[in-house]
């Protein structure tokens, strides 16, 4: 699909933003979702002057991952570029991934030993800790890890409760090598999972990984909530198409969670400086750069974070800020103003769901009137009616007038 897209693209260099409120779709609870249960005149008077509608981030059924929904955002076939999470998360955190390295992304747990004498994961994300400490906790890895055999272990703290290893294996890997199981469970009151090899060239690099998480776990055993490590998202550096090479576009991020900015860099968007973790801040660096770039992906999280952990009114707020600061982004006067979700996150469910995501693109080339406000069900009676992902780039590019007719 890009590479059509990309064949397709002309000289018109509009201004677009592409808004990203991480989760922001929902399901009834009780009676009402968070989006309908939210106050927001802006988004509202803004549906009603746009084109709506819903798309599916991956296809119907499928529930998807933070960097599988967002490639599906930026155009890529989400189906054939399968990117792990560890890269991405690495990418944001500024660390260089060669063709010798493995990334993972990590999560500090805590865990307790159960009645069988086995560990039991009591809460997947160590009680959410704060950023400081797990800065504290990285270091002290860094200090006691050092080697696995011949592998150089490298710990990079992030945000809250991520972190990143980096393993240097002795020689070059590649998307086979990383073929191993995942070790969190993605539910309280289980057993951590093996980190086994799913194929066979991806033995050796397992057993590493589950010496590794033998030794973490020694390193943290006397840590009161981070006492574990859950792994998630082997993978290598992989070959992506930038949206300078197809588009001949320049694009900013302007996000405030590693993974966040590095798919924004794997794609060649330039992340922009956020001084402080707030939605006014990221409008600020949207402001202060507004002529530096064509394309800015702004990306909102803690709608999707109070998703997860099943906090209604806390995403309910987070919808109402974002609400708030839309009049600032609309006196940016873009040619093309798109808002939707990479998937949902239903408070009621605690996690990411399958349910179709609400969008609206605003242009002077936009339909009017169908929809009443930015909510699931009004979008649904939307003119771009529901769609995979994967085209939502088109139908913004076409909105901005950059693509030339397809065929005679």
């Amino acid at each position: 699909m890009h590479n059509l897209r990309s064949n397709l693209i002309n000289n018109n260099k509009a201004k677009i933003i592409l808004v990203v409120l991480d989760g922001v779709g929902g399901i009834p609870n009780n009676v009402k979702t968070e989006l309908e249960y939210a106050k927001t005149p802006n988004l509202d008077k803004l549906a009603i002057k746009s084109e709506t509608g819903c798309h599916i981030p991956i296809i119907h059924g499928l529930t998807p991952g933070s960097g599988s929904a967002h490639l599906s955002l930026f155009g890529y076939d989400p189906m054939e570029f399968d990117i792990g999470r560890g890269v991405l998360e690495a990418l944001g955190l500024d660390l260089e991934i060669g063709k010798n390295d493995l990334a993972i992304r990590g999560n500090f747990a805590t865990v307790k030993e159960g009645d069988n004498g086995k560990l039991i994961v009591t809460n997947r994300r160590a009680g959410r800790i704060d950023t400081k400490t797990n800065e504290r906790l990285t270091k002290k890895l860094s200090a006691k890890i050092k080697k696995i055999n011949k592998y150089k272990i490298i710990f990079k703290s992030g945000i809250d409760h991520r972190f990143v290893v980096k393993i240097i294996c002795p020689n070059k890997i590649d998307d086979t090598n990383c073929f191993i199981q995942d070790t969190d469970p993605q539910a309280e009151g289980l057993e951590p999972l093996l980190a086994k090899n799913l194929n066979s060239k991806a033995k050796a690099l397992s057993g590493i990984v589950v010496k590794l998480i033998s030794s973490i776990e020694a390193v943290l055993k006397d840590e009161k909530k981070a006492n574990f490590a859950l792994f998630r998202g082997y993978s290598t550096f992989p070959g992506v198409p930038t949206f300078q090479e197809l588009y001949g576009i320049k694009a900013a991020s302007i996000t405030t969670y590693p993974m966040y900015k590095g798919i924004g860099r794997l794609v060649g968007m330039s992340p922009l400086k956020v001084n402080v973790n707030s939605i006014h801040s990221q409008v600020s660096a949207l402001e202060k750069n507004i002529d530096k770039y064509d394309f800015f992906y702004l990306h909102i999280k803690k709608t999707d974070s109070y998703g997860e952990d099943g906090k209604f009114k806390e995403k309910v707020k987070v919808i109402e800020e974002f609400d708030k600061v839309l009049p600032k982004i609309k006196k940016l006067n873009f040619d093309v103003l798109a808002i939707t979700g990479d998937h949902s996150t239903p408070s009621k469910m605690k996690g990411h769901s399958w349910h179709p995501v609400p969008v609206i693109i605003k242009s002077h080339n936009s339909f009017e009137g169908i929809s009443k406000r930015f909510t699931e069900k009004e979008c649904l009676k939307g003119n771009m009616g529901i769609f995979e992902g994967k085209y939502l780039l088109n139908l913004i590019f076409a909105h901005g007038q950059m693509l030339n007719k397809f065929g005679a």
